[in-house]
Order: C-alpha cells, then structure tokens, then sequence
C-alpha cells in the first residue's frame, strides 16, 4: 500500500505539471482564437465584442497570466474547458462528451479484442512451437508494419466499394434516429466493423510477438520446470505459473494503451470519416482550434496518468515482489 500511496503523491504532482503545461502552450502559440472566430465570419466586431469573445476563450489582455491561470484552474474543477472555434459556439466539453463514446465503442473494443486474442496466440504459440500457430507470426508482423490508413483505404476499396459490404464512412446511417434502437445501433456496428477491424489487423502482432517472447523464456525457469518436474496438469502449470508472470510486461502495455484509446485511431476514424475523437482532433488542428485542443490534450494526459496508476496496481496484484518492495 505505501507503494501504491508513494505512486499516487507522484501522478498527483505530474498532473499539476501537465494541467500546467497544457495552460501555457497555447498562449505561447501565435494566433489568437478570438482573431480566429472574426476573420472566419468576415465580421468586424465592436472592442466590447472582442473583450466578451477573450473573456470567453480565456486570454483576456486586461488579466495578467497568472490571473488567467488560476481562473483556469477554477474552469477545471467545474468542467468548463471553454468554447470550440470549429464548432462555435459548442463548448468543448459538449464536442468531447459527443464524440468520446464513439471512440469507447470503436477503439476501445478493437484494443481489448486485439490485446485477448494476441496474448492468447502468444501463449499458445510458446507452447506449441513449430505448429501452425507459429505461421500467424510473419503474417501479422507484416500486417503490423502496414500503416492503418494504408489497411483502411485497402478495406474500403475491396468492402465497401468493390464488394458493398459495407458502407464507406460515418458513424451511423443519418436517416437512422439516434437512440438505444435496434436500427441505430445495427447501423453503428455494420459503420464500425470496418474500422475496428484495421485496429485489430495492425495491432494484434504487436501483443502475440511480445507474448510469445516472454512465455518461451518463462517456460525456462526453474520454478516452472519444478512444477512440470511435480506431475502437476500441464494447463496449470501453463497458466498458473508461466502466464501469470509473462503477462506482466503485456498487462502494463494494455493499462498504457488504455490512456490512448480517448485520443482515437485518428488516422483511421479520419478515413472513414468516424465521428470519434481522432477526427475531432484533426478538425481541431485543421481550423486551429485552440480551446478544443487544449482540452483533447489535457484528457489524453490526464486518462494516460491514469492508466499508468492501473498498470502499477496490477504489477502490484501479480507481481508479489512489488508489495514487498512497497
């Protein structure tokens, strides 16, 4: 437990730097978001305007920095990030609230089906060398190696094109209602198979390679050969012994995939055109939004922060060494 208090104190810390850090690279950027607003209008506004429009987006002139700050930091712990340009005048909370569930539903799913299926041919295929199992490795290193908007782009040609399996971009049929229906959602799933599949294909390597790796030279070790060496059932010994400790390295990949999963795919939800938060941040960077940004950045950060506090809990639950360092 004080390992894991000592832990929390540091990430504690770390956000404060990253909340820090996400407040003043924007103010260092050229530009100015309320300069961006009038000039995408062709609107000239009135100095009243203009201080409403900075005091809206946070970088009103009149406030020192460090007032900006500290009335930042009182933004944060009500929610508010402040408004988007690109979708003036939402909030970039509301943008974030509506394209965050599309990329759980997308990204999410295709990192814990590809991490399960890749630690389970990892596992298979240190324990059945020279099988079949053993000829998915090349294959899915090559198809690792092939960039997801390349695979995206090959989907859409032979899928959705070619053969009209599928339809080619969007999140759901507009003509379909949004709601919890039957319609809507077998229209949301026939949208993301496509994409979800190129997550698995382009990463699923990455965890049976790694798997692999490690179980073949756990099945080495003394404790595992004393157990082969006591009768004990082979499956057992397999994933009693061998896989609980080879999964760690693979466990503390997953946790830190889990931090990235919010910041999407963004190559692949921006080739089929999916309303998650990949294609947000591209619209973000595209139309200079700064407040959207700021706010996709500070979530990724804080969600990664995260997801490295659930990587030491389970190094903690598995691995017994690390209570009794703690």
């Amino acid at each position: 437990m004080r390992f894991i208090a000592r832990r929390l104190g540091f990430y504690v810390i770390t956000t404060w730097i990253a909340i820090t850090i996400n407040f003043f690279i924007p103010r260092l950027m050229p530009g100015n978001p309320v300069e961006l607003v009038f000039n995408r209008v062709r609107h000239t506004a009135s100095p009243a305007a203009l201080h409403a429009f900075s005091v809206a987006f946070g970088v009103d002139s009149q406030q020192g920095l460090i007032s900006q700050y500290f009335s930042y930091l009182g933004q944060l712990l009500h929610g508010n990030l402040g408004i988007s340009i690109t979708f003036f005048p939402a909030t970039v909370s509301s943008v974030i609230r509506t394209a965050l569930p599309w990329t759980l539903a997308l990204v999410g799913l295709a990192t814990v089906l590809s991490f399960v299926l890749g630690t389970l041919l990892g596992i298979v295929a240190a324990t059945r060398r020279g099988t079949w199992v053993d000829a998915l490795l090349p294959v899915t290193s090559f198809l690792s190696a092939v960039p997801y908007f390349w695979l995206g782009l090959l989907a859409l040609t032979v899928f959705a094109v070619e053969l009209g399996w599928f339809p080619l971009s969007g999140g759901y049929d507009p003509s379909v209602n949004v709601g919890f229906t039957w319609s809507f959602i077998s229209s949301a799933i026939d949208h993301g198979v496509l994409p979800a599949l190129t997550i698995v294909i382009s990463s699923i390597a990455g965890w049976l390679l790694g798997m692999r790796n490690v179980m073949i030279s756990t099945l080495g070790e003394d404790y595992v050969l004393l157990a082969d060496a006591k009768g004990l059932p082979r499956r057992r010994v397999t994933f009693s012994y061998a896989a609980r400790n080879a999964l760690l390295p693979n466990m503390a990949g997953f946790a830190l995939s889990l931090g990235f999963i919010v910041s999407g795919a963004i190559l692949t939800e921006v080739v089929f055109s999916y309303p998650g938060m990949g294609y947000v941040l591209f619209e973000a960077v595209t139309n200079e939004d700064f407040p959207l940004m700021q706010g996709i950045f500070l979530m990724i950060t804080i969600l990664v922060l995260l997801a490295n506090l659930f990587a030491d809990v389970i190094y903690v639950a598995l691995d017994p060494r690390t209570r009794e360092a703690g």
